[in-house]
Formats: structure tokens, sequence, C-alpha cells
């Protein structure tokens, strides 16, 4: 499918595509340099390039890189264990709480099946925009983090639910527990780049991209050493929460890449939860919210060391919102 059209005013080429096709920043970035947008019948690949009144725009929208499913008994055997449960499905969207232990999407480091195999091993229909392998993911969550993430069915739900990251209307409230309560609720904005020690850690670095994070206090355990916090996150960098709870000594439970220590080191995970997503649905424009439950070995850890009753109260979504007051 090809789309035309006139330029009736000077702006950049990026800008002009934006106001004219539904589809993300990064995924006009994405035609742009993979040669699918030509200007007056020339491929150009600037994402800044100058246009002119009454210049041809011709975007060429690509054929998805579909894979063969991996091998079927494979997938089955990698995700024994790893319950993938669905939130909510309708013919645009799939809301579902990820399991810890496992990968959104491919790359060449991952060995196991993912979770967009576990898609296509069901049959779940998914968005293919821009010709990118990562079909239907619109965010993602880290490996070892669980909980709530959308992924889009159609091209038209992933445009709109992209451009929702981008204004940051769509968002996430995460839970997690820290080897050591914090002071008071705060504020964290410091740069995060790749550590230049260690590839697989990312790292406060001064010339890094901007990252902003909240930390809201809801519940310290009954013996005083752990604490259960809120996070919301203003930007959406690799490992961000870890990383800015890492510089002022906080460590989340297990996470030992960033500074766990301690007796606990049996988890085998770090307990980092996506609890709350909220969006406007990119169809129906009905504003949506979702929560996922915590998984199991969470909740028996909180059960065992924490007034659940207490935590109950405190962890509804009007109170986890209203918990970030001090933000605004």
């Amino acid at each position: 499918m090809d789309k035309n059209f006139i330029v009736n005013e000077v702006n950049r080429l990026d800008k002009f595509l934006s106001l004219n096709i539904e589809a993300s920043r990064n995924q006009i970035e994405q035609l742009i340099k993979k040669g699918f947008v030509k200007v007056d019948g020339k491929q150009t690949l600037k994402n800044g390039l100058k246009l002119k009144v009454n210049q041809e725009i011709e975007v060429s929208f690509p054929e998805a890189e579909i894979s063969k499913i991996k091998d079927v008994e494979f997938v089955k055997e990698s995700l024994m264990g790893k319950k993938i449960k669905i939130i909510y499905e309708d013919e645009y969207i799939l809301v579902l709480n990820k399991p810890y232990n496992l990968t959104v999407h491919d790359a060449p480091s991952v060995k196991d099946a993912t979770l967009v195999d576990w898609l296509k091993l069901n049959n779940i229909s998914l968005s293919t925009i821009s010709g990118e392998e990562r079909h239907g993911i619109v965010h993602r969550l880290d490996k070892g983090t669980s909980g709530v993430m959308v992924v889009a069915k159609t091209n038209e739900a992933h445009a709109g639910l992209s451009k929702q990251l981008e204004n940051k209307s769509m968002g996430r409230y995460y839970l997690a527990l820290l080897d050591f309560p914090l002071k008071e609720d705060l504020i964290i904005e410091k740069p995060i780049a790749r550590s230049p020690s260690n590839r697989l850690k990312m790292a406060i670095i001064e010339n890094g991209k901007n990252a902003k994070s909240a930390f809201s206090k809801i519940e310290v355990s009954n013996n005083e050493k752990y604490d259960l916090i809120a996070c919301k996150l203003f930007t959406g960098r690799t490992h961000q929460i870890r990383v800015h709870l890492s510089s002022i000594n906080r460590h989340i439970l297990g996470d030992n890449l960033y500074g766990f220590k301690g007796e606990l080191n049996k988890i085998n995970r770090f307990y980092l939860h996506a609890y709350i997503l909220y969006l406007t649905h990119p169809i129906t424009n009905k504003k949506m919210s979702f929560k996922a439950p915590l998984s199991e070995d969470m909740h028996d850890f909180l059960e065992n060391n924490f007034n659940m009753e207490s935590i109950n109260d405190k962890i509804n979504e009007t109170n986890i919102i209203n918990s970030f007051s001090f933000t605004s």
C-alpha cells in the first residue's frame, strides 16, 4: 500500500509525515531510514529534509518480515511454568500479565522462547507496522520484571498507542520491594546510559539520556527491614527504576546486577512488578486502566513479612495514583 501527498507549506520531512500518516515518531523514522519514502520520485534517508511547497511525497508501507514460528515443541517446552494471563482482549488490543523470566521479543542473545513466540503459537493477530519484526510490541518489560503490558493487534492500534507513549498519556505504575526503607517519597532525575565498565548494566552517566522517576512509600515490613514502594516513570530508559534506586543505595530484593546483597539470594529474581496500566483505547477513545495481580512468590513474600490488611487497603488503584500527588 502506497500513499501520496503534496506539500502545501514548508516543513521537515518527518514532521510532515507525522501530520499525514497514523504512525509514531519512531515508526516514521524507521520508514525513512529503511528507504520507504520518496520526495519527487527520489528516495531519501534524511528525517530532517526540508520540504518545499508543491513537492510530492510518496510513502510505501512494507510487508512485514514475518519470521516462521520456532519449533512448536521447543516453544512449548521453553514456556513451561511461565503463566501468561490475558487481562483484556478485543479485536484491536491485548492486555496481559507477563511472568518474570520471560523475554518479550527476540534478540541475538536470546535463547529461550519469547512472549512474541507465545503470541504466534496462540495465533493472536499482531500489528506489523514499518515492517518491523517486533510484532505488536508497543512497550516492553525487562525479562526479570513481571506485570501488565499491552500488545497491538492492528497497525492502527499500534500507531495510536505509540503516540500515547510519546505524549505520556499512557503509562504504568510499578510495585517494588526494597532491601532498605526509603526515608521519604522522592523524585530522582539523573541521566542514564550504558555502563562503560559492564555492558549488561546501565548507569548514571553525565551525558546520558534524561531520566526521571518518582518513588512513593507504601508500607514498611514488620521487622522494618524492607520497604514496599510504588514507582512512576516520566521517561522510559532501560532498567530506569533499578538504576535510580541503586544511585541512592537502595536495591530491589533479588536484584544482584544492581547491588543487592543479602540472605535472600535464593529468590532467583528481583521483586519488581508493573501493577497498573492506564491508556486511551486507540480506536474507541475510551479511557481504560488495568491491574495485574502480583505473582505468587511476590505475594507470598509480602504475606510473610508485612501487614497484608494494611497493604491491601493501600494498593488499590486510587490510592496508588493519589500517592504520587507530590509530583504534580
